[in-house]
């Protein structure tokens, strides 16, 4: 069973392993709240697995330490497992999806673990873990479905207590549910008044779906950049703990968590994964009902990779306001050009890219279009540009 007294032995187990993660103010992220940001993408193996990982490694046999572990994960439980083993002198054998981040893959590796890389998402790499498990005799270890597992992840619930003794609500990210299981079972334990709002990618909402139906669902596929949280399905322990102590759960989507990045990035210096911005994105975008509370996001993870940090960005930017393509109607004479980059420069937009075509067939024999790509500050100076050009009588399509 998971019990209060569990929770505050894995925090007992885990105080000279982890870090106390520090609790930051973000007054910037979302008006009208007293937001904070737990960092636990700060951590060591920069992620909360470790904590449930060495939690669950300090509590086998003898016999199961001598055998060894199998873990699968799409990325961050792999890191804490690998770690975990290494601290305690066992073999570790770590089944990722093939399609994981280099950067955790290679840190996998580094912890001193056995990497098996899987074809498909994080369920087939499940699938290769327990097979495993049978044929050597390797003890498993479940990233979310065990109540060790879980408890560790709760230890996170018993500093945020200590950290904001006063807090209204809790955001947390929900893959396969062990952090929100943990966190929820141990904050309402604590304080039956804060709210606990789960928050999942809208293209992997298996949690959300599974308690809307009243029983576990299994989702066809997953698709989100919040690897991290791309779960099909949600464990029956976690189903349970979520459906009995978690208020609300909703969706966000991979816009809006490149948002949420960005602005972590910008406003707070601080680096987080897909999956680590959801619960930021759901207090940005308004999804949690929150206007007037002390509250706080989880920041889960960190590990994101470089290469796909570059398109985040870009798609944020194109989120947020701050980057815009206008494609214009011209008829093709002298001046034209000129015009619109004077009215564009003199409302503080800065040109990134001009590319000039003639029309096609069916339009104006004299005709051209002008696509821009501009740099801006928000929404509303992209209103303000379009509303000189037309006022100028330039045509936007």
């Amino acid at each position: 069973m998971l019990t209060l007294d569990n929770v505050y032995r894995a925090s007992y187990a885990l105080k000279n392993v982890i870090r106390k993660t520090d609790v930051i103010y973000a007054p910037k992220l979302a008006e009208g709240v007293e937001l904070y940001l737990k960092t636990e993408n700060l951590q060591t193996t920069g992620s909360f697995k470790i904590r449930g990982a060495c939690y669950k490694m300090s509590r086998l046999s003898p016999t199961e330490k001598e055998k060894g572990v199998v873990a699968c994960s799409a990325g961050n439980h792999a890191q804490g497992v690998a770690l975990a083993a290494k601290k305690n002198g066992i073999k570790a054998v770590i089944c990722l999806p093939d399609g994981a981040p280099i950067s955790k893959v290679e840190a996998t590796k580094s912890y001193g673990a056995e990497v098996c890389l899987v074809e498909g998402v994080y369920d087939d790499a499940y699938q290769k873990a327990l097979q495993l498990r049978d044929e050597k005799g390797y003890t498993f270890i479940h990233p979310f479905n065990d109540e060790d597992v879980i408890a560790g992840q709760g230890t996170i619930a018993l500093e945020l207590s200590e950290q904001i003794p006063d807090l209204d609500a809790v955001i947390v990210p929900i893959g396969g549910g062990g952090l929100i299981s943990g966190i929820a079972y141990t904050i309402k334990s604590l304080n039956p008044n804060v709210k606990v709002y789960g928050v999942q990618a809208s293209g992997a909402p298996s949690m959300k779906k599974s308690l809307e139906d009243g029983k576990i669902e299994e989702l066809s596929s997953v698709s989100t950049i919040a690897d991290g949280i791309a779960v099909k399905q949600p464990g029956n322990l976690t189903y349970e703990i979520c459906q009995k102590y978690v208020d609300e759960i909703v969706t966000v989507s991979d816009d809006e968590i490149s948002a949420a990045i960005l602005a972590l990035m910008e406003k707070h210096k601080l680096v987080t994964e897909g999956a680590g911005a959801v619960a930021v994105a759901a207090a940005m975008f308004g999804k949690v009902d929150i206007k007037g509370k002390k509250a706080v996001c989880v920041l889960s993870g960190g590990n994101i990779d470089v290469t796909i940090l570059s398109r985040v960005i870009k798609r944020g930017l194109l989120m947020s306001g701050r980057n815009c393509q206008l494609m214009i109607e011209l008829v093709d004479k002298p001046g034209q050009l000129k015009d619109v980059s004077r009215i564009i420069a003199d409302l503080g937009g800065n040109v990134t890219s001009v590319h000039h075509e003639r029309a096609n067939e069916g339009s104006d024999v004299n005709g051209c279009y002008l696509r821009i790509i501009l740099e801006t500050r928000n929404y509303e100076h992209i209103a303000e540009i379009k509303k000189a050009l037309t006022d100028h009588g330039f045509k936007l399509v």
